[in-house]
């Protein structure tokens, strides 16, 4: 069953489900970086040989797309079911959907941290990420479109805010550290209220 046929509670990021050669091949580019990961080096790692590791996998960038496929998996089915409990309201999509993505960054590090290799996949891989990504960009967007109609978001610039708040939640994954001083709701609770600063949130009765 994937991620995308469960139920999902959006506020809980369980264990990765990874098979173990994609497990093996994220440790590796995480420690090494893409360009320095080989197959060879994955399968020594698996103990299995580089013949078996290609019966499952075409080559290392069949391993990079699948790895960022799953990442998208996960963060866009948590972000659309915190969207369909938030309802119609402007400010409270945009809190659940910063929620939702910075819990993602901080329970799932080393999966963010392959967004910074999409420079690595080849153009039609890339495009094909780039598309997922952009997804997220776009309900983004979209919730602070409608704050904005709504007239409790001023901000003039919806869409570089949309752009802002998901580079903000990106930076997540490069400092949190579990066992820290904030824990993981604490922090996504506290960036929903910086991207509603950010989008010049003003409620009805004039507050902030």
């Amino acid at each position: 069953m994937t991620v995308s046929e469960k139920t999902v509670d959006w506020r809980e990021y369980p264990p990765l489900e990874l098979s173990a050669l994609l497990s093996l091949a994220l440790d590796e580019i995480v420690e090494h970086g893409y360009d320095g990961t080989s197959v060879r080096k994955i399968a020594n790692r698996a103990g299995v040989t580089v013949p078996a590791l290609y019966y499952h996998f075409e080559n290392k960038q069949a391993m990079l797309r699948e790895l960022l496929d799953h990442a998208m998996r996960i963060v866009l089915t948590h972000a659309r079911a915190a969207l369909d409990e938030a309802g119609g309201d402007g400010p409270a999509r945009l809190s659940a959907l910063v929620e939702a993505i910075v819990l993602y960054m901080a329970h799932h590090r080393d999966l963010a941290f392959l967004d910074s290799e999409r420079r690595s996949l080849t153009p039609e891989n890339r495009a094909h990420y780039v598309a997922r990504r952009d997804e997220l960009e776009r309900e983004l967007r979209d919730a602070i479109r409608r704050g904005v109609e709504q007239g409790v978001f001023r901000t003039p610039y919806p869409d570089e805010c949309g752009r802002a708040i998901l580079s903000m939640c990106q930076g997540v994954a490069g400092w949190y550290r579990p066992g820290g001083p904030v824990d993981a709701p604490t922090m996504a609770r506290r960036y929903a209220d910086l991207a509603l600063a950010t989008v010049q949130y003003q409620n009805q009765d004039g507050a902030t």
